[in-house]
């Protein structure tokens, strides 16, 4: 079973997925994560963000494991979140050979975890794991992603405006790209969070589940 939670940044993505993976006693996976290592590779490599033939060559290293992101068997759960990586991810994970090594990655994860967890991303529901027993797509105003987003490390102290501003050209670039764009599955369960407690979030999500039936 394959729980795909989907949406922008700042709706709560992550907390609710851990949350809900926490819940049903499923394994957890991060895939933003796993783009983002990538783009870290390709900084510390020095190669421009626009050469998918270079990136290719350096983001064999990408790893996801205990909820912990490696790079060449490092953790670098926190230097994945720093504002260059932020600044780059889009631009690296648009390339659609990029995102297909990416991808494979996520779901031989996936498999190696018995074929259940929940998986949180941008293209879960649409890509990654089409056929997933539950879909969900979390959305949010822009103020409230923005509040948000100020704790956040990759904010480093920036202005609300400013934030707001960053999820908007994020947004426009993950939606608009050829190769896997953010958008909510046709069958996707779409969720506002922007007044919702993130508990109820987590309720609602766990109540799309199915239960086992009685024999």
């Amino acid at each position: 079973m394959v729980i795909a939670i989907d949406g922008p940044g700042g709706v709560g993505k992550s907390t609710v997925a851990r949350a809900v993976a926490d819940m049903l006693s499923l394994p957890y996976l991060d895939t933003g994560a796993t783009y983002r290592a990538a783009t870290l590779a390709v900084l510390r490599a020095g190669i421009g963000s626009h050469d998918e033939e270079a990136i290719l060559e350096v983001i064999d290293g990408v790893g996801y494991e205990d909820r912990t992101i490696l790079l060449d068997g490092a953790d670098v759960s926190v230097d994945v979140r720093s504002p260059d990586v932020t600044a780059t991810v889009s631009e690296v994970s648009a390339h659609p050979r990029v995102r297909h090594q990416i991808v494979d990655l996520q779901r031989r994860w996936v498999d190696l975890h018995g074929g259940s967890a929940v998986v949180e991303g941008r293209d879960i529901g649409t890509v990654v794991f089409p056929d997933a027993t539950v879909k969900v797509f979390l959305t949010a105003r822009s103020e409230s992603r923005a509040a948000r987003r100020a704790g956040d490390a990759e904010a480093a102290g920036a202005s609300i405006q400013a934030i707001a501003d960053a999820l908007r050209t994020r947004d426009e670039a993950d939606a608009s790209r050829a190769t896997s764009p953010m958008r909510p599955a046709d069958d996707a369960h779409i969720i506002d969070t922007s007044e919702a407690t993130i508990a109820d979030v987590i309720d609602a999500v766990v109540a799309l589940v199915p239960r086992p039936t009685a024999n």
